[in-house]
Protein backbone atom coordinates (compact mmCIF):
# COMPACT_ATOMS: atom_id res chain seq x y z
CA UNK A 1 0.00 0.00 0.00
CA UNK A 2 1.21 3.53 -0.37
CA UNK A 3 3.15 5.86 1.69
CA UNK A 4 0.99 7.41 3.25
CA UNK A 5 -0.59 4.73 4.62
CA UNK A 6 2.75 3.15 5.50
CA UNK A 7 3.53 5.80 7.55
CA UNK A 8 0.11 5.50 9.70
CA UNK A 9 1.40 3.45 12.23
CA UNK A 10 1.02 5.44 15.04
CA UNK A 11 -2.40 6.57 16.92
CA UNK A 12 -2.04 10.59 15.90
CA UNK A 13 -5.17 11.60 14.58
CA UNK A 14 -3.71 12.15 10.85
CA UNK A 15 -3.14 8.67 11.15
CA UNK A 16 -6.35 7.66 12.22
CA UNK A 17 -7.90 9.53 9.68
CA UNK A 18 -5.77 8.46 7.11
CA UNK A 19 -6.50 4.72 8.03
CA UNK A 20 -10.28 5.66 7.88
CA UNK A 21 -9.88 7.46 4.24
CA UNK A 22 -8.07 4.02 3.24
CA UNK A 23 -10.34 1.47 4.79
CA UNK A 24 -13.01 3.67 2.24
CA UNK A 25 -11.03 3.54 -0.37
CA UNK A 26 -10.72 -0.21 -0.66
CA UNK A 27 -14.75 -0.30 -0.27
CA UNK A 28 -15.23 2.52 -3.27
CA UNK A 29 -12.37 1.22 -5.14
CA UNK A 30 -10.47 3.93 -5.70
CA UNK A 31 -6.81 3.80 -7.07
CA UNK A 32 -3.89 4.56 -4.95
CA UNK A 33 -3.04 7.96 -6.37
CA UNK A 34 -6.35 9.46 -6.38
CA UNK A 35 -6.11 7.83 -2.19
CA UNK A 36 -3.12 9.99 -1.30
CA UNK A 37 -4.42 13.03 -3.49
CA UNK A 38 -7.05 13.04 -0.90
CA UNK A 39 -4.83 11.82 2.21
CA UNK A 40 -2.92 15.44 1.14
CA UNK A 41 -4.32 18.92 1.90
CA UNK A 42 -3.87 21.76 -1.39
CA UNK A 43 -2.23 24.07 1.28
CA UNK A 44 -0.51 24.17 5.14
CA UNK A 45 0.25 27.92 6.33
CA UNK A 46 2.75 28.31 9.15
CA UNK A 47 3.21 31.46 11.00
CA UNK A 48 5.11 32.58 13.92
CA UNK A 49 3.44 34.93 16.34
CA UNK A 50 5.50 37.02 18.74
CA UNK A 51 4.15 38.95 21.74
CA UNK A 52 6.16 41.29 23.96
CA UNK A 53 5.48 40.92 27.77
CA UNK A 54 4.99 43.49 30.54
CA UNK A 55 8.32 42.04 31.39
CA UNK A 56 9.93 42.57 28.43
CA UNK A 57 10.52 39.28 27.64
CA UNK A 58 9.23 37.87 24.09
CA UNK A 59 7.01 35.09 23.96
CA UNK A 60 7.22 33.17 20.66
CA UNK A 61 4.20 30.94 19.63
CA UNK A 62 3.34 28.91 16.39
CA UNK A 63 0.06 28.60 14.42
CA UNK A 64 -1.01 26.84 11.26
CA UNK A 65 -3.74 26.67 8.81
CA UNK A 66 -4.64 23.66 6.97
CA UNK A 67 -6.78 24.08 3.35
CA UNK A 68 -7.27 20.52 3.14
CA UNK A 69 -9.58 20.35 -0.11
CA UNK A 70 -11.65 23.30 -2.20
CA UNK A 71 -13.41 20.79 -4.71
CA UNK A 72 -16.91 21.79 -3.05
CA UNK A 73 -16.32 25.46 -2.04
CA UNK A 74 -14.04 27.65 0.33
CA UNK A 75 -12.34 26.15 3.07
CA UNK A 76 -14.05 25.91 6.10
CA UNK A 77 -12.93 25.15 9.62
CA UNK A 78 -12.59 26.07 13.08
CA UNK A 79 -9.81 27.72 15.30
CA UNK A 80 -8.59 26.08 17.98
CA UNK A 81 -5.77 27.39 20.68
CA UNK A 82 -4.49 24.56 22.68
CA UNK A 83 -0.77 23.85 23.98
CA UNK A 84 -0.70 20.38 22.56
CA UNK A 85 -2.28 21.95 18.83
CA UNK A 86 0.27 20.36 16.14
CA UNK A 87 0.06 20.45 12.38
CA UNK A 88 -0.13 16.72 11.99
CA UNK A 89 -3.32 17.84 13.97
CA UNK A 90 -4.43 20.57 12.32
CA UNK A 91 -4.39 18.83 8.92
CA UNK A 92 -6.34 15.57 10.25
CA UNK A 93 -8.97 17.89 11.17
CA UNK A 94 -8.87 19.90 8.10
CA UNK A 95 -9.47 16.73 6.28
CA UNK A 96 -12.19 15.69 8.58
CA UNK A 97 -14.49 19.08 7.62
CA UNK A 98 -14.00 18.83 4.35
CA UNK A 99 -16.02 14.82 4.88
CA UNK A 100 -18.43 16.86 6.68
CA UNK A 101 -19.32 19.70 4.76
CA UNK A 102 -19.51 16.96 1.64
CA UNK A 103 -21.72 15.01 3.94
CA UNK A 104 -23.96 17.63 4.97
CA UNK A 105 -23.87 18.70 1.20
CA UNK A 106 -22.48 22.33 2.17
CA UNK A 107 -20.95 24.37 -0.64
CA UNK A 108 -17.90 24.11 1.38
CA UNK A 109 -14.35 22.53 1.16
CA UNK A 110 -12.58 21.34 3.98
CA UNK A 111 -10.18 23.81 6.60
CA UNK A 112 -8.63 23.91 9.87
CA UNK A 113 -6.62 26.63 12.06
CA UNK A 114 -4.69 26.29 15.32
CA UNK A 115 -2.16 27.69 17.58
CA UNK A 116 0.24 26.29 19.73
CA UNK A 117 -0.58 28.32 22.64
CA UNK A 118 -1.92 28.19 27.16
CA UNK A 119 -4.28 30.34 27.09
CA UNK A 120 -4.23 30.00 30.65
CA UNK A 121 -1.23 31.82 30.79
CA UNK A 122 -2.11 34.80 28.37
CA UNK A 123 -3.99 38.41 29.92
CA UNK A 124 -7.04 39.50 27.94
CA UNK A 125 -4.74 41.63 25.75
CA UNK A 126 -2.27 39.25 25.09
CA UNK A 127 -4.75 36.81 23.81
CA UNK A 128 -6.48 40.00 21.49
CA UNK A 129 -3.01 40.37 20.18
CA UNK A 130 -2.52 37.04 19.64
CA UNK A 131 -5.63 36.67 17.80
CA UNK A 132 -4.95 39.77 15.33
CA UNK A 133 -1.33 38.60 14.52
CA UNK A 134 -2.82 35.04 13.51
CA UNK A 135 -4.67 37.24 11.16
CA UNK A 136 -2.31 39.43 10.12
CA UNK A 137 -0.31 36.63 8.71
CA UNK A 138 -3.44 34.77 7.07
CA UNK A 139 -5.41 37.45 5.83
CA UNK A 140 -4.38 37.05 1.93
CA UNK A 141 -5.73 33.52 2.39
CA UNK A 142 -9.58 34.34 3.95
CA UNK A 143 -11.88 35.08 2.35
CA UNK A 144 -16.18 34.95 2.19
CA UNK A 145 -14.91 32.71 -1.15
CA UNK A 146 -11.80 31.68 0.15
CA UNK A 147 -11.41 30.24 3.32
CA UNK A 148 -13.96 31.01 6.52
CA UNK A 149 -12.55 30.27 10.04
CA UNK A 150 -15.16 29.30 13.16
CA UNK A 151 -14.58 29.17 16.52
CA UNK A 152 -13.02 25.63 17.97
CA UNK A 153 -11.19 24.61 21.36
CA UNK A 154 -10.61 27.15 23.27
CA UNK A 155 -11.84 30.63 21.09
CA UNK A 156 -15.22 32.00 20.97
CA UNK A 157 -17.62 34.95 19.56
CA UNK A 158 -14.83 37.13 21.01
CA UNK A 159 -12.01 35.53 19.53
CA UNK A 160 -13.95 35.79 15.96
CA UNK A 161 -14.60 39.44 16.67
CA UNK A 162 -11.78 40.38 16.93
CA UNK A 163 -10.83 38.30 13.64
CA UNK A 164 -13.27 40.29 11.69
CA UNK A 165 -12.18 43.41 13.43
CA UNK A 166 -8.42 42.86 11.59
CA UNK A 167 -8.98 41.38 8.93
CA UNK A 168 -11.16 44.57 8.15
CA UNK A 169 -8.47 46.71 8.90
CA UNK A 170 -6.12 45.00 6.59
CA UNK A 171 -7.69 44.80 3.32
CA UNK A 172 -10.47 47.61 3.87
CA UNK A 173 -13.47 44.86 2.87
CA UNK A 174 -16.41 45.44 5.37
CA UNK A 175 -17.45 41.99 5.05
CA UNK A 176 -18.94 40.18 8.29
CA UNK A 177 -19.61 37.03 6.12
CA UNK A 178 -15.34 35.91 6.49
CA UNK A 179 -15.47 34.10 9.78
CA UNK A 180 -18.72 32.89 11.43
CA UNK A 181 -19.72 31.70 15.42
CA UNK A 182 -19.22 35.60 15.49
CA UNK A 183 -21.41 37.97 18.31
CA UNK A 184 -25.32 38.03 17.08
CA UNK A 185 -24.32 42.09 17.25
CA UNK A 186 -21.87 42.16 14.51
CA UNK A 187 -23.91 39.08 12.40
CA UNK A 188 -23.36 36.17 14.35
CA UNK A 189 -26.55 33.73 14.52
CA UNK A 190 -28.17 32.66 17.75
CA UNK A 191 -28.34 29.17 17.34
CA UNK A 192 -24.60 29.07 16.48
CA UNK A 193 -23.80 28.17 20.22
CA UNK A 194 -25.45 25.38 20.15
CA UNK A 195 -25.96 24.17 16.86
CA UNK A 196 -23.34 21.31 17.58
CA UNK A 197 -24.97 20.02 20.91
CA UNK A 198 -28.16 20.09 18.88
CA UNK A 199 -26.86 17.94 16.24
CA UNK A 200 -25.37 15.22 17.96
CA UNK A 201 -28.90 15.22 19.84
CA UNK A 202 -30.58 14.85 17.05
CA UNK A 203 -28.53 12.27 15.32
CA UNK A 204 -28.72 10.63 18.45
CA UNK A 205 -32.74 10.78 18.24
CA UNK A 206 -32.29 9.25 14.73
CA UNK A 207 -29.86 6.40 15.47
CA UNK A 208 -32.18 5.50 18.68
CA UNK A 209 -35.00 5.63 16.84
CA UNK A 210 -33.75 3.16 13.94
CA UNK A 211 -31.90 0.64 16.48
CA UNK A 212 -33.03 1.13 20.20
CA UNK A 213 -36.45 1.38 19.55
CA UNK A 214 -36.71 5.31 20.48
CA UNK A 215 -34.91 7.67 22.55
CA UNK A 216 -37.93 8.17 25.40
CA UNK A 217 -36.50 6.91 28.95
CA UNK A 218 -33.19 5.68 27.15
CA UNK A 219 -30.11 6.21 29.52
CA UNK A 220 -27.50 8.63 28.01
CA UNK A 221 -23.45 9.45 29.59
CA UNK A 222 -21.68 12.30 28.38
CA UNK A 223 -18.06 12.55 28.46
CA UNK A 224 -16.98 16.14 28.72
CA UNK A 225 -19.16 19.36 29.40
CA UNK A 226 -18.30 21.81 27.43
CA UNK A 227 -20.58 23.94 24.97
CA UNK A 228 -21.11 20.59 22.55
CA UNK A 229 -21.33 17.98 25.82
CA UNK A 230 -24.03 20.07 27.60
CA UNK A 231 -26.18 21.65 24.55
CA UNK A 232 -26.13 17.52 23.60
CA UNK A 233 -27.53 16.89 26.85
CA UNK A 234 -29.81 19.56 27.08
CA UNK A 235 -31.57 18.66 23.95
CA UNK A 236 -31.76 14.80 24.60
CA UNK A 237 -32.96 15.58 28.38
CA UNK A 238 -35.85 17.93 26.37
CA UNK A 239 -36.26 14.71 23.54
CA UNK A 240 -36.98 12.68 26.70
CA UNK A 241 -33.75 10.22 27.16
CA UNK A 242 -32.62 9.99 30.93
CA UNK A 243 -29.00 11.97 31.53
CA UNK A 244 -27.11 9.38 34.13
CA UNK A 245 -23.87 10.61 34.03
CA UNK A 246 -21.18 13.71 33.14
CA UNK A 247 -17.58 14.35 33.06
CA UNK A 248 -15.61 17.06 32.59
CA UNK A 249 -11.50 17.07 32.82
CA UNK A 250 -11.43 16.94 36.53
CA UNK A 251 -13.66 13.80 36.76
CA UNK A 252 -17.68 12.51 36.23
CA UNK A 253 -20.51 11.66 37.97
CA UNK A 254 -22.76 8.96 37.42
CA UNK A 255 -26.36 8.87 38.97
CA UNK A 256 -28.73 6.25 37.90
CA UNK A 257 -31.91 8.01 39.79
CA UNK A 258 -30.81 10.56 36.40
CA UNK A 259 -29.18 14.26 36.50
CA UNK A 260 -30.83 17.28 35.80
CA UNK A 261 -28.71 19.05 32.89
CA UNK A 262 -29.63 22.91 34.04
CA UNK A 263 -28.75 22.22 37.75
CA UNK A 264 -25.02 20.46 37.10
CA UNK A 265 -24.43 22.98 34.72
CA UNK A 266 -24.86 26.02 37.16
CA UNK A 267 -22.49 23.64 39.74
CA UNK A 268 -19.83 23.38 36.76
CA UNK A 269 -20.34 27.20 36.14
CA UNK A 270 -19.99 27.89 39.61
CA UNK A 271 -17.65 25.24 41.08
CA UNK A 272 -15.17 24.76 38.26
CA UNK A 273 -16.57 21.17 37.66
CA UNK A 274 -19.22 18.87 37.52
CA UNK A 275 -17.80 16.60 40.12
CA UNK A 276 -19.20 19.07 42.94
CA UNK A 277 -22.78 17.90 41.88
CA UNK A 278 -24.39 16.40 45.46
CA UNK A 279 -26.32 13.19 43.73
CA UNK A 280 -24.75 10.21 42.80
CA UNK A 281 -21.07 8.67 42.31
CA UNK A 282 -17.89 10.30 41.35
CA UNK A 283 -16.27 8.18 39.15
CA UNK A 284 -13.40 9.09 36.51
CA UNK A 285 -13.00 9.57 33.05
CA UNK A 286 -12.20 6.21 32.33
CA UNK A 287 -14.38 4.77 34.31
CA UNK A 288 -17.45 6.77 32.65
CA UNK A 289 -16.51 5.61 29.38
CA UNK A 290 -17.11 1.82 30.40
CA UNK A 291 -19.98 2.85 32.21
CA UNK A 292 -23.83 0.88 31.37
CA UNK A 293 -25.86 2.82 29.66
CA UNK A 294 -27.53 3.35 26.36
CA UNK A 295 -26.16 6.20 24.57
CA UNK A 296 -22.87 7.48 25.07
CA UNK A 297 -21.80 10.59 23.88
CA UNK A 298 -18.07 11.35 23.86
CA UNK A 299 -17.52 14.88 23.58
CA UNK A 300 -14.00 15.74 24.97
CA UNK A 301 -10.41 14.40 23.18
CA UNK A 302 -9.88 12.39 20.74
CA UNK A 303 -8.89 8.79 20.56
CA UNK A 304 -10.51 8.16 24.37
CA UNK A 305 -12.01 4.73 23.48
CA UNK A 306 -9.02 2.56 22.14
CA UNK A 307 -8.20 -1.01 21.60
CA UNK A 308 -7.61 -1.44 25.40
CA UNK A 309 -10.82 -0.08 26.77
CA UNK A 310 -13.44 -0.63 23.97
CA UNK A 311 -14.31 -4.46 24.75
CA UNK A 312 -15.41 -2.79 28.19
CA UNK A 313 -17.56 0.03 26.47
CA UNK A 314 -21.26 -1.11 27.78
CA UNK A 315 -23.00 1.55 25.92
CA UNK A 316 -25.83 0.42 22.81
CA UNK A 317 -25.28 3.36 20.80
CA UNK A 318 -22.51 5.96 20.45
CA UNK A 319 -22.34 9.65 19.10
CA UNK A 320 -19.12 11.53 18.12
CA UNK A 321 -19.37 14.91 19.77
CA UNK A 322 -15.82 15.22 19.82
CA UNK A 323 -13.16 15.16 16.61
CA UNK A 324 -11.80 11.68 15.96
CA UNK A 325 -13.08 10.39 20.02
CA UNK A 326 -12.27 6.39 18.81
CA UNK A 327 -8.86 4.87 17.14
CA UNK A 328 -9.47 3.18 13.97
CA UNK A 329 -9.04 0.04 16.12
CA UNK A 330 -11.82 0.62 18.49
CA UNK A 331 -14.14 1.04 15.25
CA UNK A 332 -13.11 -2.61 14.59
CA UNK A 333 -13.65 -4.14 18.16
CA UNK A 334 -17.19 -1.87 18.54
CA UNK A 335 -18.53 -3.72 15.26
CA UNK A 336 -17.61 -6.57 16.50
CA UNK A 337 -19.85 -6.27 19.69
CA UNK A 338 -22.82 -4.89 17.72
CA UNK A 339 -22.14 -1.38 19.29
CA UNK A 340 -23.68 1.21 16.98
CA UNK A 341 -21.45 4.90 16.11
CA UNK A 342 -22.97 7.42 14.96
CA UNK A 343 -19.55 9.07 13.36
CA UNK A 344 -17.93 12.15 14.63
CA UNK A 345 -18.24 13.34 10.36
CA UNK A 346 -22.04 13.04 11.28
CA UNK A 347 -22.99 13.81 14.42
CA UNK A 348 -21.34 16.85 15.19
CA UNK A 349 -21.85 18.43 11.67
CA UNK A 350 -24.42 20.67 13.47
CA UNK A 351 -22.12 23.32 14.42
CA UNK A 352 -20.56 23.59 10.48
CA UNK A 353 -24.14 23.55 9.30
CA UNK A 354 -24.80 26.76 11.75
CA UNK A 355 -21.98 28.44 10.20
CA UNK A 356 -23.21 27.87 6.76
CA UNK A 357 -26.48 29.54 7.60
CA UNK A 358 -24.68 32.61 9.36
CA UNK A 359 -22.67 32.96 6.32
CA UNK A 360 -25.63 32.78 4.34
CA UNK A 361 -27.91 34.83 6.04
CA UNK A 362 -24.72 37.62 6.32
CA UNK A 363 -24.79 37.28 2.39
CA UNK A 364 -28.09 37.85 2.62
CA UNK A 365 -28.21 40.78 4.63
CA UNK A 366 -29.41 38.88 8.11
CA UNK A 367 -32.64 38.36 6.38
CA UNK A 368 -33.05 34.87 8.74
CA UNK A 369 -34.22 34.77 12.43
CA UNK A 370 -33.57 31.97 15.21
CA UNK A 371 -36.36 29.96 14.97
CA UNK A 372 -35.79 29.46 11.38
CA UNK A 373 -32.36 28.99 11.35
CA UNK A 374 -32.99 26.31 14.26
CA UNK A 375 -35.20 24.21 12.16
CA UNK A 376 -32.88 24.62 8.94
CA UNK A 377 -30.34 23.23 10.96
CA UNK A 378 -32.60 20.33 12.54
CA UNK A 379 -33.64 19.56 8.83
CA UNK A 380 -30.21 19.31 7.43
CA UNK A 381 -29.06 16.70 10.28
CA UNK A 382 -31.71 14.97 9.83
CA UNK A 383 -31.84 14.87 5.86
CA UNK A 384 -27.64 13.64 6.44
CA UNK A 385 -28.54 11.12 8.59
CA UNK A 386 -31.10 9.35 6.68
CA UNK A 387 -28.66 9.33 3.70
CA UNK A 388 -26.41 7.41 5.74
CA UNK A 389 -28.57 5.06 7.36
CA UNK A 390 -29.60 4.57 3.68
CA UNK A 391 -25.75 4.12 2.43
CA UNK A 392 -25.27 1.79 5.69
CA UNK A 393 -28.21 -0.64 4.58
CA UNK A 394 -27.47 -1.23 1.26
CA UNK A 395 -23.25 -1.60 1.96
CA UNK A 396 -24.17 -4.65 4.16
CA UNK A 397 -21.56 -5.50 6.27
CA UNK A 398 -20.28 -2.18 7.04
CA UNK A 399 -20.58 0.30 9.73
CA UNK A 400 -22.12 3.67 9.81
CA UNK A 401 -18.69 5.69 10.31
CA UNK A 402 -17.89 3.75 6.82
CA UNK A 403 -21.05 4.38 5.41
CA UNK A 404 -20.85 8.71 6.13
CA UNK A 405 -17.31 8.44 5.02
CA UNK A 406 -18.45 6.41 1.73
CA UNK A 407 -20.86 9.02 0.75
CA UNK A 408 -19.01 12.16 2.01
CA UNK A 409 -15.64 10.61 -0.26
CA UNK A 410 -17.96 9.90 -3.08
CA UNK A 411 -19.05 13.44 -3.47
CA UNK A 412 -15.66 15.07 -3.37
CA UNK A 413 -14.16 12.79 -6.11
CA UNK A 414 -17.03 13.26 -8.19
CA UNK A 415 -16.77 17.11 -7.56
CA UNK A 416 -12.73 16.85 -8.37
CA UNK A 417 -13.69 14.43 -11.50
CA UNK A 418 -15.64 17.32 -12.81
CA UNK A 419 -13.72 20.09 -12.43
CA UNK A 420 -10.72 18.33 -13.92
CA UNK A 421 -8.88 17.81 -10.35
CA UNK A 422 -8.77 14.32 -10.87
Amino acid sequence: MYSLLQQATSTGLYDEQVKKLYHVGQILGLSEDVLETLATPERVIQVKIQLKGADGKVKTFIGWRSEHNSALGPYKGGVRYHPNVTQDEVIALSMMMTWKNSLLQLPFGGGKGGIRVDVTKLTKDELETLSRKYIDALYKYLGTDADVPAPDVNTNPQTMAWFVDEYIKLTGDIDFSVFTGKPVEIGGLPARIYSTGLGVAVTAKAAAEKFLGGVSGKTVIVQGFGNAGYYAAKFLQEMGAKIIGVSDSKGGVIDPNGIDVEKIKQIKDATGSVINYSGGKKVTNDELLISECDILIPAALENVIHKNNAPKVKAKLIAEAANGPLTAEADEILKQKGIIVVPDILANAGGVVGSWVEWANNRMGNIMGEEESKNLIVRKMEEAFNAVYQKYNKLGDQDMRTAAMALAVERVVNAMKIRGML
